[in-house]
């Protein structure tokens, strides 16, 4: 593909008259939602340019029908990869015009446009997959939750750990009591890896014409074009992405919520480097203090990004480092565990306790290939339990957003009353649980 090529060329070479004769609509197969197991699934992908192609590549025992990105030159591998998929810029003509075609839709856009995109695709009765974070605030998870229900569609959002192994084996050693009751947890990362803490562009940059800049924008506050803000580097922006936290709180935040069955903490307080209210800051910790739940204790889970890290916990041999990468570590009354990033996972310490304890019980089945992306595809077919649905995502984004609304009500405490859904000491931040500035046309 050449740098001239223009959208019309790519629309032109789809074989939209083939995939008619191929797929069979929706509506014949018993309404919205439905799909027979034996059928193969017209998957469309939103945001293919990026980690969306490498969502999409793992789905492709399914038929790839329709392929979007706000930027043709930088989704163009995906395109070449799926020469047979018509080629779009804007979801909302994709949808339109590719109707009876797709039965589900994988979303892996910037964190910003995760819920408006996904609202409208639930909507249509498609079945969804959503990168993490499942939304940019705590409004559009809950309202992403609540459209799933209505609409009864097979939803869930790619933080891939949660099909992985090693996150089922975390879950029998806690639940087996392998270091007693947990009362401390903490989660650290390396991320950010792209720029923080920066200013917003001042000088005005000419936007390329394969970029649609009014889409990538959506319901975001109409900034100028910038390569400040794409590719990649969004995620280090207030108004497109949702700092280190969400990227990697949604990986790493998961296995202690699931694990220990927490529900929403009561207090959380974030202390961070400079926040200019443009560009997330360099480094944040957060402190989310967890009720506790039957006779499970309390629960401090401590959030470090940006280089910051726990103490060492104790038993960690005298020649080893924290994994610099990240992980978790559960301090509980009779040892520790750590999982690590990437790292030999997991493990108890002090290290004779791993070799005295051995194994625990195996009570969580394990996802064929520990593939996330096709547990969600055997999910709509019915072969499969889904590994994890908007229920429980939407949960798992607002508690790692709450820590950005203390962040954003000034590095304060705050309290919140999860069934009211309230912010209770300090009114004023419960403006920040949802977006202040959306564009007209772009509102959930």
């Amino acid at each position: 593909m050449s740098d001239s090529l223009s959208r019309r060329s790519f629309l032109g070479r789809a074989a939209l008259a083939g995939l008619g004769a191929t797929l069979v609509p929706r509506h014949v197969l018993g309404g919205p939602g439905y799909q027979a197991p034996s059928d193969t699934l017209g998957i469309a992908g939103v945001g293919v340019g990026g980690v969306g192609h490498n969502k999409i590549r793992a789905m492709d025992s399914e038929q790839i029908v329709a392929l979007c990105d706000i930027d043709l030159h930088h989704a163009r591998d995906a395109f070449d990869a799926y020469p047979d998929a018509a080629v779009y810029q804007d979801y909302r003509r994709m949808l339109d015009e590719m109707d009876d075609a797709i039965d589900a839709v994988m979303i892996a856009t910037p964190d910003h446009t995760h819920a408006v995109i996904a609202q409208e695709a639930m909507q249509r009765g498609k079945h969804v997959y959503v990168e993490k974070p499942l939304t940019w605030s705590i409004e559009e998870a809950n309202t992403l939750a609540q459209v799933a229900d209505e609409t009864g569609v097979v939803a869930a959002m790619g933080n891939q750990g949660h099909s992985l192994d090693d996150a089922r084996l975390v879950n029998e050693y806690l639940q087996d009591g392998a270091i007693g009751p947990v009362r401390e947890v903490h989660a650290w990362t390396n991320r950010p890896i792209w720029p923080q803490g920066m200013e917003k562009p001042e000088m005005l940059r000419r936007k390329p014409r394969h970029i649609d800049w009014d889409l990538f924008l959506g319901p975001a506050p109409a900034i100028a074009y910038d390569p400040a803000y794409h590719p990649f580097a969004w995620r280090g922006w207030f108004h497109f992405g949702t700092g280190a936290l969400g990227d990697m709180g949604a990986h790493l935040i998961d296995h202690p919520v699931w694990a220990l069955d927490l529900g929403y903490p009561d207090t959380i307080e974030t202390r961070s480097s400079a926040f200019n209210g443009v560009s997330w800051p360099h480094a944040s910790m957060t402190y989310f203090n967890f009720p506790a739940r039957g006779d499970q204790p309390p629960v401090k889970l401590t959030w470090y990004d940006g280089g910051l890290q726990p103490p060492r916990p104790d038993g960690l041999p005298e020649d080893e480092s924290l994994n610099a990468l990240g992980g978790v570590i559960y301090t509980g009354d009779d040892g520790t565990l750590i999982h690590e990033t990437y790292g030999a996972n997991p493990r108890l310490l002090p290290e004779d306790q791993m070799a005295a304890y051995g194994m625990p019980p195996e009570r969580y089945r394990r996802i064929q290939d520990e593939s996330h992306e096709m547990n969600w595809v055997r999910a709509i077919k019915g072969e499969e339990e889904l590994s994890q649905d908007f229920g429980y995502a939407a949960r798992l984004t607002e508690i790692m957003l709450l820590g950005v609304v203390s962040m954003r009500a000034g590095n304060r405490r705050i309290h919140w009353d999860a069934d009211a859904r309230r912010v209770t000491n300090l009114p004023d931040a419960n403006a920040y649980l949802a977006r202040e500035d959306v564009r007209e046309g772009w509102t959930l």
